[in-house]
């Protein structure tokens, strides 16, 4: 019997062995999972920043046309009902014109200022020299004004 009694504790460690094994080997799975879903998470994040950026590059180099088209529709009145498809066509690419009609207030965020008359403390636009657009509810390029400063 001193056999059989010396190989069970042999049998029972062996088989803590295999399961602590199977235990780190698990773990290891399970980290190597984790990190994969990580991955592949950081990959689809990057992908989008990266469609992202090329659609912002692209809008940026629309942007001179933009202001050619609307110089030809404020110098030929025959091209004026072209206003309404440009509009169509801008909101359809997530660009809106920022408000910078004549008595808007001032607002340095949405408006670049390049020339300034009168000495008052309130600074309302006079003159749109360049219009300025959101991408996406973000300032694209802020329009180019002229600013009154009235009292």
């Amino acid at each position: 019997m001193h056999k059989k009694e010396s190989q069970k504790p042999e049998a029972v460690e062996a088989a803590q062995e295999i399961e602590q094994r199977i235990t780190e080997l698990t773990n290891d799975l399970q980290r190597t999972r984790a990190d994969f879903e990580n991955f592949r998470k950081q990959t689809e994040i990057q992908k989008e920043n990266e469609k992202k950026a090329t659609r912002l590059a692209t809008v940026y180099k629309v942007l001179p046309l933009l202001d050619d088209i609307d110089r030809a529709i404020s110098t030929y009145e025959e091209l004026k009902p072209l206003e309404k498809s440009l509009e169509k066509t801008l909101k359809e690419l997530n660009l809106e014109r920022i408000d910078s009609g004549v008595g808007t207030e001032f607002n340095p965020d949405h408006h670049e200022a390049v020339m300034a008359e009168g000495d008052g403390e309130k600074e309302t636009v006079s003159e749109t020299l360049r219009p300025g657009y959101y991408y996406e509810g973000e300032v694209l390029r802020p329009a180019m004004v002229k600013v009154k400063r009235i009292s």
